[in-house]
């Protein structure tokens, strides 16, 4: 945890920061409570207040999630283009819903309100790899791909 705070001023516009860093850090890409009164003392606020902060924003998660983060746009220009059927497929695929992790911890499926590439609709993310114009074929190569890439990495 030092080394993480240590990267930052100790002053509260390093919050968000910090909490990127311990989040990205952890294997289970989520934040404990040990992290988070670790960033509320070096920052100099209150528990409750970096706990506000971390709850704000969809990126944080106080619930352990799996190795990749798959992030469905909900946008209604990616409903239109099918992003229902993408989510659908995709709950298929990993065989798990909205919120909910594999069984082998390698993917937590999550839903988003917007990832600003309507122009790509329907589209997610996979960790900080934007993928769009969707089909389920493509999803279905898409995750074999990250999967193989876990396996030789």
């Amino acid at each position: 945890m030092r080394e993480i705070l240590e990267r930052y001023p100790p002053d509260r516009s390093s919050l968000l920061d910090i909490l990127h860093d311990f989040q990205d850090a952890d294997p289970e890409n989520h934040l404990s409570t040990a992290v988070l009164r670790a960033a509320a003392q070096y920052v100099g606020v209150s528990l409750s207040e970096v706990l506000s902060t971390a709850t704000f924003y969809s990126m944080f998660s106080l619930v352990p999630r799996g190795h990749h983060i798959i992030r469905v746009c909900e946008s209604p220009p990616c409903q239109l283009m099918g992003g229902t059927n993408i989510l659908s497929a995709l709950s298929s695929l990993l065989g798990v819903k909205p919120g909910e992790t594999t069984n082998d911890g390698a993917f937590t499926l999550e839903t988003t309100s917007c990832l600003g590439v309507c122009g790509v609709a329907p589209a997610m993310m996979i960790d900080d790899e934007l993928y769009g114009n969707l089909t389920s074929d493509r999803l279905q190569s898409i995750i074999a791909r990250v999967r193989r890439d876990d396996a030789t990495g």
